[in-house]
C-alpha cells in the first residue's frame, strides 16, 4: 500500500505577529536614537552659535585694536554696535551702504537695514524670516546690570535722575577703553544671544519685550515686577518688533542688560528703565562672549549677582561664571 505524502512549500515570509514585533522593535530603536539625533544637532547649532559670536568678539577686537576703544552701543541717530563691526568682519560693501550722517531708518539705508549678514544670526533661533525690508539679528552687545537705559542726569526733574549711569562696555554715544574694564576683559561681558521676534503684539511670545506698568527703583524691583505678570494677559505686551533690523541700536534689536538671569522675561518701564535679558534656544543656557576674545556657555542657573558681576565693567567683583 502506497502512502502518499502532502509536500508544502517552505514557509518564505513573517506571520502578522512575527511583522508586528519588528515593527515594535523598530519602534523602540528610533525613540531611543531620535532624541540623540537631535541632541546631536543642537549641539552642532550652540557650536556656531558660539563661533558666530567668536567672529563677532575679533570684530571687536580688532575695532578695538585699531580704534583704541570699543564702539558705541547706540548713537543719537539709533545705529548699532552690529554696524560698526562690519569692515572688520569683511562685510566692507554693505557697510559702504551706510549713511552715517541721517538717522538709521532714513531711506538712504534702506538697503543695509534689509541685508541679511549670516553671522548675527543664530541657526537655533526659530525665527528664521523676518519682515520685508528688514534684517535680524539674534546676538546682541552687553550695556550692563543697571535699568538706566540712557545715561545718568543731573536734571533733578527728569523722571530717571538719581538712577546710576550704566555699568557695562556699549552704552549710547560710548567710547570705552580696554583700561576702563576695571573688573578685567575676561570678566567682562561683551555679546550675548537674544532670539527675534514674531513682529506681533497679537500673541505674547518668549522673546518678547513686556510692560508691567511700574517703575521699578533698582535692578531687584525690576526682576520682582517682570516675574509677576502674567504675560498672557495681552495688556502686559509691549515690544514684538524684537531683533530687526540689525542695523538699529535699541533695547529690543541689539542691546541687552545683566538684570535678570539668561532665558529670563525682558521688560522695559517706560520712561527710560529697562531689564531685556540674554535668551537662547539651547536648552539650560546661553553662549556669552568675554571683551578677551573668549566664549563659553552660561547656565540659567547661575547666581544671579555673579551674572551681574559679568555684566559690570567697573564694580569690583569676582566672575567666574561660565559653563555652570
Amino acid at each position: 500500500m502506497l502512502t502518499s505524502h502532502v509536500f508544502r512549500p517552505a514557509r518564505t515570509g513573517f506571520t502578522l505577529v512575527e511583522l508586528l514585533v519588528v515593527i515594535a522593535i523598530i519602534g523602540v530603536l528610533m525613540g531611543l536614537l531620535l532624541p540623540a539625533v537631535q541632541m546631536a544637532r543642537e549641539a552642532a547649532r550652540r557650536g556656531q552659535c558660539s563661533n558666530n559670536i567668536r567672529q563677532m568678539n575679533l570684530a571687536l577686537m580688532n575695532y578695538e585694536s585699531a580704534k583704541q576703544k570699543f564702539p558705541f552701543g547706540r548713537d543719537n541717530l539709533g545705529f548699532s554696535t552690529h554696524s560698526k563691526l562690519l569692515p572688520y568682519m569683511e562685510m566692507g560693501n554693505i557697510y559702504d551702504t551706510i549713511n552715517f550722517s541721517v538717522s538709521y531708518s532714513h531711506a538712504n539705508n534702506a538697503i543695509a537695514k534689509g541685508s541679511p549678514i549670516g553671522t548675527f544670526n543664530c541657526p537655533s533661533d526659530p525665527q528664521s524670516t523676518m519682515p520685508v525690508g528688514l534684517a535680524g539679528t539674534s546676538y546682541r552687545v552687553n550695556q550692563g546690570s543697571g535699568i538706566l537705559w540712557g545715561r545718568a542726569t543731573t536734571d533733578s526733574s527728569n523722571p530717571n535722575f538719581g538712577q546710576p549711569d550704566p555699568n557695562g562696555v556699549f552704552l549710547l554715544n560710548s567710547s570705552t577703553r580696554i583700561a576702563e574694564l576695571l573688573d578685567g576683559s575676561s570678566n567682562t561681558a561683551s555679546i550675548s544671544e537674544h532670539g527675534k521676534g514674531d513682529f506681533t503684539n497679537a500673541i505674547a511670545t518668549a522673546t518678547d519685550t513686556f510692560w508691567p506698568q511700574t517703575n521699578p527703583a533698582n535692578p531687584d524691583a525690576a526682576v520682582a515686577d517682570c516675574r509677576a505678570i502674567d504675560t498672557n494677559n495681552l495688556t502686559y505686551q509691549r515690544v514684538s518688533d524684537i531683533g530687526a533690523p540689525w542695523l538699529r541700536g535699541y533695547h529690543s534689536t541689539t542691546i541687552y542688560f545683566h538684570v535678570d538671569v539668561p532665558n529670563s522675561r525682558s521688560c522695559m518701564f517706560p520712561p527710560g528703565r529697562i531689564s531685556t535679558t540674554a535668551k537662547s534656544e539651547h536648552p539650560g543656557g546661553v553662549n556669552v562672549g568675554r571683551c578677551d576674545g573668549s566664549v563659553n556657555f552660561v547656565a540659567d542657573d547661575i547666581n544671579i549677582l555673579v551674572w551681574r558681576a559679568m555684566g559690570s565693567r567697573n564694580g569690583g567683583e569676582i566672575s567666574t561664571g561660565g559653563d555652570q
